[in-house]
């Protein structure tokens, strides 16, 4: 049985802290990516699947787990869909110990999430999806009680304007505190909870360290929304010197629209790698 937190920690053990989020974007994919079908057509899905294996590839030995987010693939219904299972598939044939994360931000009433969990979890055969913690611990009881996956709730976000709510005043405390601190001693009984917070904000995580012991964090905001690495890794690492999930998507993904894409992607992913281990040093 694969266990989330488990795979993590080998990665971490080896200063492996990269994530690299696939949110292959279509209409940005590299033509050389592109895939046809019999009658000269572009096939979105085998397209999608071409670019991610190459990704996949160029970048499996140097990361801690792949992000595919949801919403890159359900923009093409069936093809979108054969692309997202394909993908998951690709990374647990390449990359056997490397997690993945479902980007999904999904929560609902207890009965719907039931279906979610079988999507994500037995269908996709991820490993860990992103959450939102608005209708509290009951609804969200069906993840929680999967031990073996991981449940990120989503808490400090890295996009503009995520503190018209996220810092409201709770009994004295901005709400995004109060989501770290309820998850880290109500929610995670089965150890198995994490929190997404954002590189553009390092006080704030800070605080969330502070409150969340050896949590995992999944860190968006480095790349192309314009995160520190130094501020962050300074801000997320656990007392072991570890702890981070820390994702770059469009910056990787994306760093080429050349025949190298990949080639490109891989140079991106070793930047990060070391910049996180200067960072740590």
């Amino acid at each position: 049985m694969r266990h989330f937190k488990s795979l993590l920690e080998s990665h971490w053990s080896l200063g492996r802290f990269v994530c690299v989020g696939l949110d292959s974007e279509f209409s940005k994919l590299p033509t050389s990516a592109l895939k046809r079908d019999h009658e000269g057509r572009v096939d979105i899905a085998a397209s999608l699947i071409a670019f991610n294996k190459a990704i996949i590839e160029a970048t499996h030995d140097i990361v801690c787990a792949y992000k595919p987010n949801t919403a890159f693939y359900e923009a093409y219904g069936v093809a979108g869909m054969v692309a997202l299972e394909k993908t998951v598939s690709l990374i647990h044939e390449i990359a056997p110990t490397v997690p993945v994360i479902l980007d999904a931000k999904r929560a609902d009433i207890g009965n719907t999430n039931n279906g979610t969990v079988t999507f994500a979890f037995h269908y996709l055969k991820a490993d860990a999806i992103t959450l939102h913690p608005f209708l509290g611990k009951k609804a969200l009881e069906p993840f929680l009680a999967c031990k073996e996956k991981g449940i990120i709730m989503l808490c400090r976000t890295s996009n503009e304007g995520s503190g018209e709510f996220q810092q409201l005043s709770v009994n004295g405390a901005p709400l995004y505190q109060v989501v770290a601190q309820r998850v880290a001693t109500e929610w995670n009984g089965n150890s198995n909870c994490g929190l997404v917070v954002g590189a553009t904000y390092p006080e704030e995580i800070k605080e969330v360290r502070l409150r969340v012991g050896n949590m995992p964090l999944l860190i968006p905001g480095i790349g192309a929304q314009g995160g520190s690495v130094e501020k962050t890794v300074a801000a997320a690492r656990d007392e072991l010197g570890s702890g981070m999930i820390i994702n770059s998507s469009r910056g990787i993904i994306f760093a080429s629209s050349g025949t190298n894409f990949a080639e490109a992607a891989r140079c991106e992913t070793e930047k990060l790698h070391h910049q996180i281990k200067r960072a740590l040093s």
